[in-house]
């Protein structure tokens, strides 16, 4: 799936959530073999910022299939060389990098495991290949407006069956891939919102299926499943904890 969005609505959206995940990921997941390392569906540079900070700039490349968010990694980013790419189809020499990471990219790639089989063959023997993905049963930082949209409209989109999302998927898709070493984990932050208007107006920026999701609705419809959500939220302020699945591999 590919997020033809502004880089700066992304951010607003899952940007809040994503900044923060990276980090911890990143502490959890390992340096593997050393640099270069591969950010594979970098969107507009979560995931990508935290390892240019760690590694500079020089010694990072990213990959995504959005136009957008590619452009936004050059401008935000400069030394990083970043690419318009799919995950199956990575645009790198066998063995390049002493790592590759996948941060909530796994669940919207077409072949999960074609796409980890790629980060794979780019890795050094020996290096590291990790991913995660939000926990949709449990932990998804946006599992209150899904469950809100099902009470007032059961036909809504379901998140929760993509690949990836539920307790152990992403360890089986690594083996699959041919990883070896094959770690599952989790990964949580607790993110705070100021106002619940904080938490809602991103969801209005047509990002990803929550985004489409509200585009799609009649005014009316779009209040109640506002009205919903904050029923499902505590009083302002607040923490978001999100929780997400993880694994970390050996090429």
């Amino acid at each position: 799936m590919s997020f033809e969005v502004a880089a700066d609505a992304y951010d607003r959206y899952m940007g809040r959530f994503s900044r923060p995940l990276a980090a911890e990921f990143l502490a959890w997941a390992g340096a593997g073999d050393g640099p270069p390392v591969l950010d594979v569906g970098c969107g507009p540079g979560a995931l990508t910022t935290t390892l240019v900070d760690a590694l500079g700039a020089q010694h990072v490349a990213a990959v995504d299939p959005s136009e957008s968010f590619v452009s936004a990694v050059v401008l935000r980013l400069p030394g990083v060389d970043a690419r318009h790419a799919s995950a199956e189809r990575l645009p790198f020499d066998d063995g390049t990098f002493g790592a590759a990471y996948a941060q909530l990219v796994v669940h919207f790639m077409t072949d999960p495991v074609a796409g980890l089989a790629e980060m794979r063959r780019v890795v050094r023997p020996g290096g590291t290949v990790a991913a995660c993905v939000w926990n949709f049963g449990v932990g998804s930082p946006i599992g209150p407006f899904w469950d809100a949209a099902h009470e007032i409209d059961p036909h809504a989109p379901v998140e929760t069956g993509r690949p990836g999302t539920r307790e152990g998927e992403l360890a089986r898709f690594a083996a699959d891939a041919g990883l070896a070493d094959v770690v599952g984990g989790t990964v949580e932050v607790d993110i705070p919102m100021a106002t619940f208007e904080e938490w809602w107006e991103p969801f209005t920026f047509r990002v990803g299926p929550a985004g489409d999701y509200v585009a799609s609705l009649s005014p009316d419809t779009r209040e109640r499943l506002r009205d919903a959500c904050r029923k499902r939220l505590p009083d302002a302020p607040f923490d978001v904890t999100a929780r997400a699945w993880a694994v970390r591999a050996t090429a």
